[in-house]
């Protein structure tokens, strides 16, 4: 799950930790301690982006492995994690001091492009069943009437922006979570889909499974279809990755940071329809406040040891 933070509205940073509390309170078992620890390296974790950073605060957690990981982005300048505990003379890293005591693995690093995430692994691990949870709705995935244009209406971004996340928004509060998943990955599997026929038939391109540098042609043309100006900067058998500098759903996608889900779904689904199995990183977004997307896909065996990544696999 992805949020944005307005900077000047420090009340939702307690919301938030509240909802990531609860959110792991239902999804753990008989982990009450841990869930404690959890909740104070969140608390700690968005007091040091509002209180030390700069700029709009993006907050992510992704739960793929046993272990929830949270991300804090924002677009002040990296710091050196405190190696001790700070003296009582030293006015800042104790919080910081503290977190790194109950997380198995905190980490700071500077976004290339400016600005910085924090980088902790929660201390709770998901039971192999999961319940079902609506996270809240703080920020409105509605066109805001400031993105009206001069003649009248909303643009092309506005309106897809809305249309996407609205569709996924009342399935998921009617279904649930679940049900929204399957449905954006089989909107995204059916899309992908027929992208790659297209593209098949342009390039006169047989039935056969594409190779990895095609497979990196047809997700390059297919973003270009709508407005995206991804390019590929590798190509292996192991993996494939791409840089963008422009969104098709323009700036606006900083307050809808989930829409990359789709980039995710598309990019590895027609990745593992021809390699067997796929893996996607997100390791730069322009909905997190980079200047660049940079999208890794791995390939066939790669993708089992690709970390922190979203897994795709051909149907039978």
């Amino acid at each position: 799950m992805d949020w944005f933070l307005d900077r000047q509205d420090r009340a939702s940073a307690s919301l938030l930790r509240r909802e990531i509390t609860a959110f792991l309170s239902r999804h753990t078992v008989d982990q009450a301690e841990e869930i404690d620890d959890a909740a104070l390296i969140v608390a700690e974790l968005l007091a040091n982006a509002y209180d030390h950073g700069q700029g709009d605060i993006w907050v992510s957690l992704q739960w793929t492995e046993a272990q929830p990981v949270l991300e804090v982005h924002d677009m002040g300048a990296a710091f050196a994690l405190p190696r001790e505990a700070p003296t009582a003379e030293q006015s800042r890293g104790r919080g910081l001091w503290i977190v790194s005591q109950f997380s198995s693995e905190l980490a700071v690093a500077a976004k290339r492009a400016g600005g910085k995430f924090v980088r902790s692994v929660l201390p709770v691990v998901r039971p192999r069943e999961l319940t079902l949870d609506l996270p809240a709705r703080r920020v409105s995935p509605l066109p805001a009437l400031s993105e009206a244009r001069p003649e009248g209406g909303f643009g092309r971004e506005s309106f897809l922006r809305a249309l996407v996340v609205q569709l996924s928004t009342a399935i998921e509060q009617q279904q649930g979570p679940e049900a929204a998943q399957r449905a954006i990955a089989q909107v995204a599997a059916d899309i992908g889909g027929q992208m790659e026929q297209e593209y098949r038939d342009a390039a006169g391109t047989p039935a056969a499974p594409l190779e990895p540098a095609q497979i990196a042609e047809c997700l390059v043309r297919l973003k270009a279809a709508i407005g995206g100006t991804f390019q590929v900067v590798e190509v292996t058998e192991d993996r494939l990755v791409f840089v963008n500098s422009d969104c098709p759903f323009g700036a606006a996608v900083r307050q809808s940071p989930s829409l990359c889900r789709m980039t995710s779904s598309v990019f590895g689904g027609i990745a593992a329809r021809n390699v067997g199995s796929s893996a996607v990183t997100l390791e730069e977004r322009i909905a997190m406040g980079d200047t660049q997307c940079r999208v890794v896909v791995h390939l066939g065996a790669a993708a089992a040891k690709a970390e922190r990544a979203h897994r795709y696999s051909a149907a039978p």
